[in-house]
């Protein structure tokens, strides 16, 4: 089974190119939230020109959603519990954000019930949640993002362990089979669709560090051998390495973007920009520094 957000992907208009923008973490609480308020409440305070200007030019965009955004309150007992204010989606969406990715560590913040409100306020403000269902069989299908030029699909999964949360495959939950299942799974869409394109997002690694481990250079090598097209990833706070990997590449992790923490080696990010034709996927690193929560595109 294929999750196809028929929404989106029908409503991409004919063109020889698929312009995809793909961000780091957005987070709706804490620093941000009160940044929120110093504006009144105006959430448009979150994007800065540069950052529209790059939106404008794509006709999807991708972002990782750090942190339910709901009204139900029941935090699960943990270090770091976020929620976001669901009024906030609106304007995620009025910026030409098109999908969030829920299968990450905070998706879960506000429990079960906490998750699949999210889902269900991304998509009544007129978003496509990704990586994230009712039971694990459905959380963790290929979303169908478009279907021209060809079609692509996203395959979100998050490497973590859940803190303080159960792991029940028969419950709402994100996306977190093993490796070898998220191996499976793209190597047989790779065979159902020979032509399509395929962008895996991890959520993975150890935060604060510019580079990954030895284990996810291996994975990540064996999800491109798979089938993966490239892979945009994300959970570290910073930008770490870039590879091309037989002709594919591979970002361990994007950073932040919009998010409150104000270390150097947590403002630098960047955004991927992929373009994708019939026969290619070309990606272009867009690098960001965030300034009070904001990101803004470094002028090269």
């Amino acid at each position: 089974m294929i999750a196809v957000a028929a929404s989106v992907a029908t409503a991409i208009h004919a063109s020889d190119t698929l312009t995809v923008t793909f961000t780091g973490d957005v987070l709706l609480d804490r620093g941000v939230r009160r940044a929120i308020e110093r504006h009144n409440g105006d959430a448009n305070c979150l994007f800065s020109p540069s950052v529209d200007s790059v939106f404008a030019a794509s006709q999807l965009v991708v972002a990782n959603l750090e942190c339910p955004a709901t009204v139900i309150k029941s935090p699960v007992f943990k270090n770091f519990v976020f929620r976001g204010e669901p009024d906030c989606l609106q304007v995620l969406r009025e910026h030409g954000i098109t999908h969030l990715n829920l299968a990450n560590n905070h998706s879960i913040d506000q429990g079960r019930k906490g998750l699949i409100d999210t889902r269900d306020n991304i998509i009544n403000a007129g978003m496509v949640a990704i990586g994230a269902g009712n039971c694990m069989e459905e959380a963790v299908q290929p979303v169908l993002i478009a279907t021209y030029p060809r079609n692509v699909y996203v395959v979100a999964s998050l490497r973590l362990a859940l803190e303080n949360f159960p792991y029940l495959t028969d419950q709402p939950c994100v996306s977190q089979e093993s490796f070898e299942m998220l191996e499976t799974r793209v190597r047989q869409l790779r065979e159902q669709e020979p032509e399509c394109c395929i962008v895996v997002c991890l959520h993975w690694g150890a935060e604060h560090v510019l580079r990954p481990a030895v284990q996810q250079v291996m994975q990540a090598h064996r999800l491109i051998d798979a089938g993966a097209d490239c892979l945009i990833c994300h959970h570290t706070h910073t930008m770490q390495t870039v590879e091309q990997y037989n002709g594919a590449p591979i970002y361990y992790s994007i950073g932040n973007f919009i998010f409150d923490q104000k270390r150097d080696i947590n403002s630098r990010a960047c955004m991927v920009q992929l373009s994708i034709t019939t026969t290619a996927v070309e990606a272009k690193t867009i690098p960001v520094i965030i300034k009070d929560c904001v990101p803004e595109v470094v002028e090269r």
